[in-house]
C-alpha cells in the first residue's frame, strides 16, 4: 500500500502560514514528529508519494530526495490518500478493503482508500483531477476523524504528544556522556539520553511533571533545566537555558534563555537571554538577544491571531505566543505582542515596546513601520551566509520557491508598506 499525501487542495493552507508557505503541512511538528511520521507510523505504508503545490514542488525534491508530484506513482498500487491535517492518534480507518472517500461534513476529503483496480477508471492528468473523479466515482462515506485546524493547535497540543510518543518509543536511560553532578527529578524511567549525547556538570532534568527525551549529538551546557515534557532534537545545544515544559527543540538548534511550551524547527537560534512562549518557530530563524514575547494577555482573555494582516481569529487560548516563519531575524531588545505573526524571512528591528501583531512576510520592520528595506536580495545574501554556516548550501530551487512566496505575499506587505508611509507623512 502506498500513503498518498497531498497538500496542495486545501482551500485552507494559509491557516498554516507562515510555516507552510515554505513546508508542506505534514512537515510541520507535533511533540517528537512531523505530522507525516505520526501519520506513517499509523497506517505503515510500504512508500510514500508526496504531492505539494507547483511552487515548491522542485525544492521540495531536494530535500526529500524522492519523487514529488509524480502521478506515475498512483499507477501500480492500492492507494490511501490522507489529508495531511489529519489527527494520526484518531484515524483508525483500515488500510485495506473497497475503495472509498471518507467527507467531512463541508465535502473535504480527509481520506481516499483506492484499490488498484479501482484506479484505471480515474482520470490522471493532475492530482487534482485524480481526487475529483475519485470522489465523483467512487463511494462516498461521511467522516468525523478529527484534524489540525491552525499552527497553534500544535503548539498547544505539543507537551501531550510528547509524552504519548516517549511511552511509544519505549526508550530510558543513559546512553550518552553526563558529567556529574547532573540532578534528575522525579521518575528516571521517564529520562532517555541518546548515544552521543552530552550533559554537562550542573544540569537538571526534571522529569516529574513528563518525560525528557535528549536526542543524539545534543549538548547541554551547565546551569541549564529541562523540564518534561520536553524533546530536545538532534545535535541541539542548550546553553545555561531555562527549558520549561512543553518544548520540542530542533535539530540543530541553539538555545539559550527561557522557552516555555514552544515547537522550534531546525536550524534557529536563540541564543540569548529572553523569553519564548507558546510558540511556532520555523527554520533559519534567530532571535537576537533579549528577544522577548508575550503569550498571555493582562485581561486573561483569549488571544487573537492575524494570519492575513486585516481579520482577527479568536484562537479560544489565553495562551498563544508568536508564529515566526522560516528566516526571519530579529534585533536585539526585540518585543513581540501576545499572538504575534511574524512573516517568512521578516527582518524586524526594535522598538522599545510591544511591536505590531503582523510583520509581512519579506518586510523590513525598521523604525516602527514596515518597508522594503534593502529589498529581498539582500535577505537571499542574508540566508544563504546563515545556511553556509551550519554546511548547508542556499540552492537555486530554494530561491525559486522563495521567489514565489515573494509573489504571493506582496498584497500584503504593500498594503503595510503603503500603511507605514501614511505614518511617515502625518
Amino acid at each position: 500500500m502506498r500513503l498518498v499525501l497531498i497538500d496542495s487542495l486545501r482551500d485552507n493552507r494559509s491557516n498554516f502560514y507562515p510555516l507552510a508557505f515554505g513546508h508542506p503541512i505534514w512537515e510541520l511538528r507535533c511533540g517528537m514528529t512531523s505530522l507525516e511520521e505520526k501519520l506513517s507510523a499509523a497506517v505503515k505504508p510500504d512508500e510514500v508519494a508526496y504531492f505539494v503545490p507547483d511552487y515548491m514542488a522542485a525544492y521540495y525534491r531536494t530535500q526529500v530526495e524522492k519523487p514529488v508530484n509524480d502521478m506515475a506513482l498512483l499507477a501500480d498500487d492500492d492507494l490511501l490518500l490522507i489529508d495531511p491535517t489529519v489527527k494520526a492518534g484518531s484515524f483508525d480507518i483500515p488500510t485495506e478493503g473497497a475503495s472509498e472517500i471518507g467527507l467531512d461534513e463541508q465535502g473535504q476529503v480527509l481520506y481516499a482508500r483506492i484499490s488498484r483496480k479501482d484506479i484505471g477508471q480515474l482520470k490522471v492528468d493532475d492530482i487534482e483531477q485524480f481526487v475529483a473523479s475519485a470522489k465523483a466515482s467512487l463511494p462516498n462515506v461521511p467522516c468525523k476523524l478529527p484534524t489540525w485546524q491552525y499552527t497553534w493547535d500544535l503548539v498547544l497540543a505539543n507537551g501531550e504528544q510528547i509524552t504519548a510518543e516517549f511511552a511509544a518509543a519505549g526508550q530510558s536511560g543513559i546512553d550518552g556522556k553526563v558529567e556529574e553532578p547532573l540532578a534528575i527529578r522525579g521518575d528516571k524511567k521517564d529520562v532517555y539520553i541518546a548515544p552521543g549525547a552530552k550533559v554537562h556538570p550542573m544540569v537538571t532534568i526534571d522529569a516529574e511533571h513528563g518525560p525528557v527525551y535528549i536526542d543524539e549529538g545534543v549538548e547541554i551546557h551547565p546551569f541549564s533545566r529541562v523540564e518534561g515534557p520536553c524533546y530536545v532534537g538532534k545535535n541541539s545545544i542548550l546553553l545555561g537555558a531555562k527549558c520549561r515544559e512543553g518544548n520540542s527543540i530542533g535539530p540543530f538548534c541553539r538555545i539559550g534563555g527561557e522557552v516555555e511550551e514552544s515547537i522550534i524547527h531546525g536550524y534557529s537560534n536563540k541564543y540569548h537571554d529572553g523569553f519564548l512562549g507558546h510558540s511556532y518557530v520555523g527554520e533559519w530563524v534567530n532571535l537576537g538577544a533579549l528577544t522577548t514575547n508575550s503569550d498571555l494577555k493582562n485581561d486573561y482573555s483569549s488571544v487573537s491571531v492575524m494570519l492575513d494582516g486585516k481579520r482577527s481569529i479568536d484562537t479560544g487560548s489565553t495562551k498563544v505566543g508568536s508564529l515566526i516563519g522560516d528566516h526571519a531575524k530579529t534585533s536585539i531588545g526585540t518585543l513581540l505582542n501576545t499572538g504575534s505573526y511574524v512573516g517568512a524571512m521578516a527582518l524586524i528591528m526594535a522598538t522599545g515596546k510591544p511591536l505590531p501583531k503582523h510583520i509581512p512576510s519579506f518586510g523590513w520592520f525598521i523604525e516602527g513601520i514596515t518597508t522594503k528595506g534593502f529589498g529581498k536580495g539582500r535577505l537571499y545574501e542574508t540566508a544563504r551566509t546563515a545556511m553556509s554556516r551550519r554546511g548547508c548550501q542556499w540552492s537555486e530551487e530554494a530561491e525559486a520557491m522563495w521567489d514565489a512566496v515573494f509573489e504571493m505575499t506582496s498584497p500584503v506587505r504593500k498594503a503595510a508598506i503603503k500603511k507605514g508611509r501614511r505614518r511617515m507623512s502625518m
